[in-house]
């Protein structure tokens, strides 16, 4: 079977799927067509611990009894959040046609008891923010590489699906054993809600200064949320305010819209560090360069001809 791609135009082969009855509920009508029928069913999945939490919903690692698969199952309380649907539809339809390295792979998805399940690939050693929260600031030239992977999933989702992804930062970014690095959490994130009230918990802070200011998103406001995470990675803490003291959330947007973007310190790290970061951070967007345009920087370039083994890392930092 085959399944015309949303955005690419091009003909995929469907993912192994048989067709599974959705639990009757008046909130949802899941109006994709067969694509979402999937194979997956509550019964299936044995719980084996919880991964994260927050005010939308919870991440569990599971087994997929059947095929003896690991994976991360999303679980999102729709009855607790009014614009859910939209925001799960896009998720779901961008997530089961993408097929790219640098971003987590999608295994299907089915209502359960209200919620909205998503099953995607699990990632055993986990987000950088908690990475360089054990380990310490990370090495320029991994941080480096990982700025190559970020950028390549960026530049897939839009140039496959039109898809910008709008909430790019370290804990949305994940490493396996195998030392992948793979991007996650664009799809509900691509359609939120046009307020900054409705995402002010975790997100803002990596928001582009016209975003918190209500204008309009491009690629480019991606551009900069990728300057402060790679920025945070090389550092090992949020960059603004440059002191590191703690701010209110109002008075840390403030900031991030009327004082200077941060930089690094000087004569620390590379030049061609800084450079890439001050690209990324200028004010005004279009003056930014386009994630196709920093794969080329000399940071990037440099960074991919180092001989730095990811799996290596991946097993230096997760051990205790």
């Amino acid at each position: 079977m085959a399944t015309l791609l949303a955005g690419g135009g091009s003909i995929r082969r469907k993912r192994n799927m048989k067709n599974l009855t959705l639990p009757n509920t008046p909130l949802f009508s899941l109006e994709i067509g067969l694509e979402f029928k999937l194979d997956l069913q509550a019964e299936d999945l044995q719980m084996i611990k919880e991964l994260g939490a927050g005010n939308g919903g919870s991440v569990d690692k599971v087994l997929h009894a059947p095929t003896k698969t690991i994976m991360a199952k999303k679980n999102i309380h729709v009855e607790t959040q009014p614009q859910v649907k939209k925001q799960i539809l896009r998720e779901l339809q961008v997530l089961h046609d993408c097929d790219s390295p640098y971003i987590v792979s999608f295994y299907g998805a089915f209502l359960n008891h209200g919620e909205i399940c998503m099953c995607m690939e699990y990632m055993d050693i986990g987000s950088l923010d908690s990475i360089y929260r054990k380990k310490g600031p990370i090495d320029v030239e991994i941080v480096g590489k990982i700025t190559y992977n970020v950028l390549s999933g960026l530049i897939y989702l839009y140039d496959n699906h039109r898809i910008i992804h709008r909430d790019i930062k370290p804990s949305n970014i994940l490493l396996n054993s195998a030392g992948q690095i793979k991007i996650c959490d664009f799809g509900v994130s691509g359609v939120l809600i046009n307020s900054i009230a409705s995402t002010f918990v975790g997100t803002n802070a990596y928001m582009s200064p016209e975003r918190i200011q209500g204008g309009p998103y491009s690629v480019k406001s991606d551009v900069w949320s990728v300057g402060i995470t790679v920025m945070e990675l090389a550092l090992g803490r949020f960059p603004f305010p440059p002191d590191g003291k703690q701010l209110a959330i109002l008075e840390l947007l403030n900031y991030i819209v009327n004082e200077p973007a941060p930089t690094l310190p000087e004569g620390m790290y590379p030049e061609d560090l800084s450079q890439f970061i001050t690209a990324c951070l200028l004010k005004n967007p279009d003056q930014r360069p386009t994630p196709a345009q920093l794969l080329e920087s000399p940071f990037v370039a440099r960074c991919q001809m180092a001989p730095v083994d990811l799996k290596q890392w991946a097993e230096l930092v997760s051990r205790k």
